[in-house]
């Protein structure tokens, strides 16, 4: 006999779109709203402390229940599933995309649009921002949109950083301070960033993470949160393409069937599991899963790959404090006219590499006793400075996640697979691309006195998104624009697996926004149904 768990909507996962999407619906609606997550609670805050001084002590992993065991997959970033995802220890960095991001094939011929354009998104940025808690400042106007100011000031700068700007605007690119979710004034209970620089395990709760979320919502009894429950698929009613339950396994109680019945379905399991989670509940009338009769569930997964350099720059740093924040640029995010495509972020770091003590100096000879001080010394007079590039890597239809029955879970799942690939076009872009970024880097170091020590480039693409892209035309897409999947009225997928594309800089901010949107949609149905059972 199955445990039946009841809602007027039910969001699946607990990550950071989760919790946009729980907090919005449960301060403007009335709604019994459940959220489930099929990980555990981690550290809360008062146990934080404890792990980092572990972490920094034996470099011990702080988060090691972070995950569910043999739910897993073949090129997965990150297995993280736990009550706020993998935002538990996110670095917290939160810049916008920019409206080219979202009309690259309008104007570039390059890719695809998005369904919805930047002036849509805005709002709901500035909402994501408020909620999350994001400290930053506005670039110049041209390059750096937005209709309000951040929720809280910059993040200070160091020593490092600050001469690192003018270093870095030397070549005559603007520079200004990167956002992140990291309180500089004292915001909706948390305290202000110390700069301890182990951003992995905040101690003192000044970064964001989804947990400060839930815990407020359950507290003040506005939701349900039912964890170690994995949702194992999604069930049809009889006759209908309505979502009628959510089949699940207790993992305290695995003998006992949960069924999660609900009128709407929230998918916010990230880019994943939420795909994931649509192929695997295939049925006779949706034999190939559900919102798939477009074929393209699972499929232009994507991401964006960095090219890195180190320059040596003429000027002693000190580096140490707080060296994980950075100066962001958008100027080649917003290049205006081009003759080829090629879009990235552009940003600036303090480094300490090559800046270490040495036993071999430049010739090979041996460094002993006082040589090691000496050559050390020496070597710093000059600093070190790390640029980065994310540009934007087209997908591929094959770029896809697909169900691997080779690897499966405890309860006889199969799991999924997950190869990342760029298009042909972007195939053909890419020399073009890295040797831009790469003339680029030159060009700022010889501006800045500075030498070149070291440029590379890699495969991953980072902060994955797609396999739920969004659309609005049903045979080209899994969705529409505020996430509602085509082929079923009352399910919703929300987050980074809509989006077609994954930018040039870093996406959370983006699939917050997005969740936000969505949660706005279904919020307007849960108003015009109320109004309809008043008036009836």
């Amino acid at each position: 006999m199955a445990r039946v768990i009841e809602s007027d909507l039910c969001i699946i996962g607990a990550g950071i779109t989760a919790a946009m999407v729980a907090e919005k619906l449960a301060e403007e609606r009335e709604a019994r709203i459940v959220v489930v997550e099929g990980g555990s609670r981690t550290a809360p805050l008062a146990d934080r402390f404890g792990r980092r001084e572990r972490h920094i002590a034996y470099n011990e992993n702080p988060w090691p229940d972070d995950h569910i065991p043999t739910q897993s997959a073949q090129g997965i970033i990150s297995r993280s599933m736990v009550v706020g995802g993998l935002a538990m220890h996110w670095g917290g960095t939160c810049p916008r995309f920019t409206p080219e991001d979202l009309r690259v094939k309008s104007l570039y011929g390059a890719g695809d649009d998005w369904a919805l354009d930047y002036d849509e998104l805005e709002p709901y940025y500035q909402d994501a921002e408020e909620r999350i808690g994001v400290a930053g400042e506005q670039g110049p106007p041209e390059l750096d949109l937005r209709s309000k100011p951040y929720p809280m000031p910059p993040a200070p700068l160091s020593y490092s950083l600050l001469r690192l700007k003018e270093w870095g605007e030397r070549s005559g690119i603007p520079f200004w301070t990167n956002p992140v979710a990291k309180a500089t004034v004292a915001y909706r209970g948390r305290s202000v960033c110390a700069r301890c620089d182990t951003c992995n395990i905040c101690p003192t709760g000044a970064k964001y993470s989804p947990d400060f979320t839930f815990n407020r919502l359950l507290e003040e009894k506005r939701i349900e949160l039912v964890t170690r429950t994995l949702v194992r698929r999604l069930v049809l009613a009889q006759g209908s393409d309505r979502v009628e339950y959510a089949e699940a396994v207790d993992r305290d109680r695995p003998e006992e069937p949960v069924q999660l019945r609900a009128r709407v379905f929230v998918v916010a399991a990230g880019y994943a599991w939420s795909p994931y989670l649509l192929l695997i509940s295939a049925n006779e009338r949706f034999p190939d899963g559900l919102a798939n009769r477009s074929g393209l569930v699972g499929k232009y997964m994507c991401g964006h790959r960095g090219v890195n350099t180190t320059v040596e720059v003429p000027m002693k740093l000190y580096p140490g404090m707080y060296a994980s924040h950075s100066l962001l640029s958008k100027r080649f995010q917003r290049p205006g006219k081009l003759d080829r495509y090629v879009r990235h972020d552009l940003r600036i770091w303090e480094s300490s590499a090559g800046r270490e003590p040495r036993i071999v100096g430049d010739g090979g000879q041996v460094l002993l006793g006082d040589e090691v001080m000496a050559d050390w010394r020496l070597r710093t007079e000059r600093g070190a400075a790390r640029l980065r590039a994310y540009y934007d890597v087209l997908p591929a239809r094959g770029s896809q996640l697909t169900l691997d029955p080779s690897l499966r879970n405890r309860w006889g799942d199969p799991l999924p697979r997950i190869e990342v690939r760029d298009s042909q076009a972007s195939r053909a872009l890419r020399e073009y691309t890295e040797n831009r970024i790469r003339h680029l880097f030159e060009e700022i170091a010889r501006a800045g006195g500075g030498k070149i020590l070291s440029i590379r480039s890699g495969e991953l693409q980072d902060h994955p998104a797609g396999g739920c892209r969004m659309g609005s035309d049903p045979a080209t897409s899994v969705t529409d624009s505020h996430g509602r999947t085509h082929d079923h009225e009352n399910l919703f997928v929300v987050g980074a697996p809509t989006m077609p594309t994954a930018g040039c800089a870093n996406g959370t901010l983006t699939f917050s926004a997005l969740s936000l949107r969505s949660a706005a949609t279904i919020g307007e149905e849960f108003a015009a149904r109320a109004s309809e059972r008043a008036s009836g």
